[in-house]
């Protein structure tokens, strides 16, 4: 348990104002960006215990389940650190953006140096904001770069780190042209803009950009939209933001290629993993799409690990608590007494986690080394693998 500390407790705190909207793998948007000095963070002494809080929804009728996998990986990455030790208290949020802010601030009240979480984004704000004023950092589950920045950052996989991935790619194969196809919602929206920023940066001139709304209607209207760029302005690919399990995906999948955008002249290029839906292979645009997979192997190995302690798989996104654990006691077994300081965090070599390297940006996101690969004869092939640096290829 964390020693119960007697601050003051704050006599008034701003109120905390959200615009949520539906986002990826559990985590929503919230437009409202945390505060806080990047740098900083509160000082340690790394030869003792570091107390972190860990907040996630235990009592979400919903969420419960995430929440119970997030604690099983944390304590799994803690009891396999090397020469760091952590002193771990959970906190339950109830996936409510208040109920996380109070929670965040009690831990800090009861010793916290540094936050873990919270899952959804809206409440990762809330806590960000709740101990700004007191230096500490809050690294959440969250992969919605609205709320990153100040004092949170996000471990969730981006758009951003994906589409840049994709994109620097592509160039290198000789593709100069893109057409953007995405939902009108805000997922769709977020990639969109994350591959038009990607695509400007590699050199790739954006044709056009067709949404749709989820409708046989309105995805056949799209995807006319797209093959007539292909065939009159000469697009050489076609970036799908749509998730792999949406219901749009394999109607995508079969309208481009008879609007006009031959996929064995045009490169399609998938913002999310399609391995996850082996059925779409089977589809006429699926044939040679390029999209990116983590370090398959250092994954894999974790999956092992996992179940091997809790007789069960992982939920897909207990990585991130592990990942959380794995840099805070990789700085922390340097010695450091900075090591929960945005500064320490934010190292240029980043980290080794659970599907590879990683590394916390200064603005709050991250980035991820990504393989790129394809599909062949309906398998799954590596183009390029995940780096296992920063600095070289891949990056």
């Amino acid at each position: 348990m964390f020693a119960v500390l007697t601050p003051m407790r704050k006599a008034l705190r701003p109120a905390v104002a959200v615009l949520a909207a539906a986002w990826l793998a559990a985590c929503d948007a919230t437009m409202i960006p945390s505060v806080g000095g990047r740098a900083g963070g509160p000082k340690i002494d790394p030869s003792k215990p570091i107390r972190v809080a860990l907040l996630v929804p235990k009592s979400d009728a919903g969420a419960g389940p995430v929440a119970q996998a997030l604690e099983n990986a944390t304590r799994l990455a803690i009891s396999e650190l090397n020469g760091a030790k952590i002193e771990l208290k959970v906190y339950d949020t109830a996936g409510n953006s208040s109920t996380a802010a109070a929670q965040a601030q009690r831990a800090v009240d009861e010793g916290a140096k540094v936050i873990l979480g919270p899952l959804f984004g809206e409440a990762a704000n809330a806590a960000g904001l709740a101990v700004a004023d007191e230096g500490i950092n809050v690294l959440s589950f969250s992969n919605n770069p609205s709320i990153a920045g100040g004092n949170v950052f996000v471990l969730g996989p981006t758009f951003a780190n994906t589409a840049q991935r994709l994109m620097r790619f592509a160039k290198r194969q000789g593709k100069d042209s893109v057409v953007i196809v995405h939902s009108n919602d805000v997922p769709g929206q977020f990639g969109k803009g994350a591959i038009e920023q990607a695509a400007t940066s590699a050199g790739i001139q954006v044709l056009s950009s067709e949404g749709y709304t989820l409708s046989v209607e309105g995805v056949s209207t799209a995807a006319q939209a797209a093959g007539r760029v292909v065939q009159q302005a000469g697009a050489e690919s076609v970036f799908i933001t749509t998730d792999a399990t949406n219901a749009a995906m394999p109607m995508l999948l079969n309208m481009l290629p008879d609007s006009g955008a031959n996929p064995t002249t045009t490169q399609y290029i998938g913002l999310t993993r399609w391995d996850v839906r082996p059925d779409l292979f089977d589809l006429p645009g699926a044939e040679g799409a390029w999209f990116t997979l983590p370090n398959k192997a250092q994954q894999e190995a974790f999956n092992n690990r996992y179940a091997s302690a809790y007789s069960t798989a992982p939920h897909p996104l207990a990585g991130l608590a592990y990942d959380g654990i794995a840099a805070i006691g990789a700085l922390a077994s340097q010695g450091r007494g900075d090591a929960l300081t945005g500064k320490a965090l934010t190292r240029s070599t980043g980290f080794n986690g659970v599907s590879g390297v990683f590394r916390l940006m200064s603005d709050g996101t991250n980035q991820r080394g990504l393989a790129v690969a394809t599909v062949r004869n309906k398998q799954v092939v590596i183009l390029d693998p995940a780096p296992t640096s920063f600095g070289g290829a891949g990056f």
